[in-house]
C-alpha cells in the first residue's frame, strides 16, 4: 500500500474502527467453513481498512518488517509475513485461520496468567512469532489488523465451535519425538521449499522488504523460542494438516509419525531467544506440557516437555493442580 493514502486511512479509522464490536449470540451453533469474500466489500472507509489488514498480513515485510522504506514502521524483527504461519491471509481452514477469532477476545490468557484483548494477541505475534516490537494500540495498523481479522470473522457466533480453527488435532506419540529420525524426513519432503539449512528462499534480494516465497524454519529471520509455533504439538499438527505447501488436513501427505518427528527436528534448530521468558505462565499448572522453556510446575526434564511423550505429564500437572486447589 502506498504511503501516500495512509493519510486518508488514519482520518477514517476512527469511524470505521466502530464497527470492531461484534453483536453477542445467545445460543452459539456450530458454523460452517464460509470465509467472506473480500471482493464484495465496498470500497468505503471500512473496506479500505479491512483490505489494508490484508495488506499487512501478506506483505509483512515490506510495511512492517526490518527492511521496510519507512524505518518508523519497522515493527518486525524478522522478514517473515503473518500469512507465514495463517496461512491464505488467515483464511485457510486448519491453517491457523483468524475465522472465529475475534469473538474470542478478550479473553483469560494462561501464558500472560491475565485478561487479554485482541491486540493483546495481535502483539504477542509481533513480539514472538516476528521476533519484534509491539504495534500501538492507537496505530492505524493494529486497527487494520483487527479489523482484517473482525471482517474474518463475520457471521460466527460468539463462542460457537468453527470446524477449522487452529491446525488440527493428529493423534500423539506414546513414545518422544525424534529429531534424527526427523531430519531424514525434513530431507525427504522439505528441503526442497525451506532448504537444506532450513533458511527458505528470498523473493528478491536481501534488503529490498520482498520477504519469503519460502520463509526460513530456524536461525535468526525466523520465529523466536517464545513463539507458540517453537512448541511440539503446535508444530506438529500444523505440520500435518499444511505441509508440504498445498496439502491439506483432509488430504495430508505426512503420516502422524513423520509430521511429530519432522517438527522435533525443526525445533531442535537455533532460533532467536526472547527475554524473560522465565516470567510466562504465572500459574505453573496451566503451563502447556510441550513447553520448551521452564520453569515447569512438575519434576520432569525439558526434553521431556520439548519431545513428550506427554500423557505422564499432563498426569502429574492435574495432580499438581488438584493439590493447590485443596490448599486454598
Amino acid at each position: 500500500m502506498s504511503l501516500s493514502v495512509r493519510p486518508f486511512l488514519a482520518a477514517a479509522a476512527l469511524a470505521a474502527v466502530a464497527a470492531l464490536s461484534p453483536a453477542r449470540a445467545q445460543t452459539p451453533a456450530p458454523a460452517a467453513w464460509a470465509p467472506p469474500d473480500l471482493k464484495k466489500l465496498p470500497d468505503d472507509a471500512w473496506g479500505k481498512l479491512v483490505r489494508y489488514g490484508r495488506d499487512l498480513n501478506t506483505n509483512t515485510p515490506a510495511l512492517l518488517g526490518p527492511e521496510a522504506v519507512n524505518a518508523s514502521m519497522r515493527f518486525s524483527g524478522s522478514n517473515l509475513s503473518c500469512q507465514n504461519c495463517h496461512l491464505e491471509a488467515g483464511a485457510k481452514k486448519f491453517g491457523l485461520p483468524y475465522v472465529g477469532v475475534y469473538g474470542d477476545f478478550p479473553q483469560y490468557r494462561a501464558r500472560e496468567g491475565e485478561v487479554g484483548t485482541i491486540e493483546d494477541r495481535v502483539n504477542g505475534c509481533m513480539t514472538r512469532s516476528m521476533n519484534g516490537k509491539p504495534l500501538p494500540l492507537d496505530s492505524l495498523e493494529m486497527k487494520a489488523m483487527t479489523a482484517y481479522i473482525k471482517f474474518l470473522s463475520t457471521g460466527v457466533p460468539v463462542g460457537a465451535p468453527t470446524t477449522g480453527r487452529g491446525a488440527g488435532a493428529i493423534a500423539e506419540l506414546t513414545r518422544a519425538a525424534d529429531p534424527e529420525r526427523g531430519k531424514a524426513v525434513y530431507a525427504e519432503t522439505c528441503v526442497a521449499c525451506h532448504g537444506p539449512d532450513g533458511q527458505g528462499k528470498r523473493r528478491g534480494q536481501v534488503g529490498d522488504g520482498k520477504g519469503y516465497e519460502f520463509p526460513p524454519l530456524w536461525g535468526p529471520d525466523s520465529f523466536n523460542d517464545g513463539a507458540g509455533m517453537n512448541r511440539l504439538i503446535a508444530a506438529a499438527n500444523f505440520i500435518h494438516s499444511n505441509m508440504p505447501n498445498g496439502v491439506s488436513a483432509d488430504n495430508p501427505l505426512l503420516s502422524d509419525e513423520d509430521s511429530w518427528d519432522v517438527a522435533a527436528y525443526v525445533q531442535s534448530q537455533p532460533r532467536p531467544h526472547k527475554d524473560a521468558l522465565d516470567k510466562d505462565f504465572p500459574v505453573r499448572t496451566e503451563k502447556p506440557v510441550d513447553a520448551g522453556y521452564g520453569p515447569y510446575p512438575d519434576a520432569f526434564e525439558q526434553s521431556a516437555h520439548r519431545l513428550g511423550p506427554f500423557t505422564p505429564i499432563r498426569a502429574a500437572i492435574k495432580t499438581l493442580a488438584a493439590e493447590a486447589a485443596k490448599g486454598k
